[in-house]
């Protein structure tokens, strides 16, 4: 978890305690979207510490449509944000709207609020165009003295942007999520300690990395991890991984072979 400035901190803090009530004093009375706009501009100033007069620009034209509200930060545009109305549910199509414009710009990062949810997306800029949420907080629930609640907060901060803690963020979101750890368990070096550590304990019985590799697949981890487009991305970026580390070493050590690519685990399907 990043640290928090001090000076940030304090705003946050403050700006928790002053927004929640005027929050719910706006749902209580079911404002529209413009004037939930306005809340949410000034949060956006006052708890996430933007120059509400030149880094929070309003009704940005893309394309000739128009969203809400952008995050301008050196003259660029960081973060695209779709405002709905406080009483208003969140939904897909509120979603793919928000997307739209930020792959129009080139944007890679899109807030979806409706000042009492925010949902922080990445535009994932493939065909078709699409997004993962990276984070999601409650502001009504939020409680500044829990330490995820205040780093989920600082993510969308000033500063938080300047110390690129969403990246960081994402990152190890992506580092513990099941599919990149059922990855990492059956990558070449974890099945070669599980053999090593096998044969220490069962030094009469003869087994192979493949033999580890099909258990772990069809016996241990669950179908749904190990399957799909999710599974296959994250082996992707351990490859990867995996390749850039063993291009560093061989700078040193020209003799060693090349990395696999695909490692001992392409197995036949899992049988049911």
């Amino acid at each position: 978890m990043p640290t928090i400035p001090r000076k940030a901190e304090d705003r946050i803090v403050a700006g928790i305690k002053r927004f929640q009530p005027i929050l719910a004093s706006a749902k209580s009375r079911d404002v529209n979207e413009s004037d939930t706009v306005l809340i949410i501009t000034d949060v956006l100033a006052d708890v996430f510490g933007y120059e509400k007069y030149s880094e929070i620009t309003s009704e940005m034209a893309i394309r000739g449509t128009y969203c809400d509200l952008a995050i301008k930060l050196d003259g660029k545009v960081q973060v695209l944000i779709e405002v709905k109305a406080i009483g208003l549910e969140l939904k897909a199509n509120h979603l793919k709207q928000a997307v739209d414009y930020a792959a129009n710009q080139g944007i890679e990062w899109v807030v979806l609020t409706n000042g009492n949810v925010w949902r922080i997306y990445r535009v994932i800029f493939a065909k078709p165009i699409d997004s993962e949420m990276i984070a999601e907080f409650m502001f009504p629930e939020l409680d500044v003295k829990r330490a995820e609640h205040m780093e989920l907060v600082f993510l969308l901060s000033k500063e938080g942007w300047a110390k690129s803690a969403i990246g960081e963020f994402e990152s190890r979101k992506q580092a513990l999520n099941r599919f990149f750890i059922g990855a990492v368990v059956l990558s070449e070096p974890v099945l070669s300690v599980i053999r090593r550590e096998l044969r220490r304990v069962t030094p009469d019985v003869k087994v192979e990395v493949e033999q580890i590799c099909a258990v772990l697949s069809n016996e241990v981890l669950k179908r749904e991890v190990i399957e799909g487009e999710k599974f296959a991305e994250a082996k992707k970026i351990i490859n990867r991984a995996a390749s850039k580390m063993l291009r560093e070493v061989r700078d040193h050590e020209p003799e060693l072979p090349p990395p696999a690519q695909d490692g001992p685990c392409d197995l036949p399907p899992v049988t049911s």
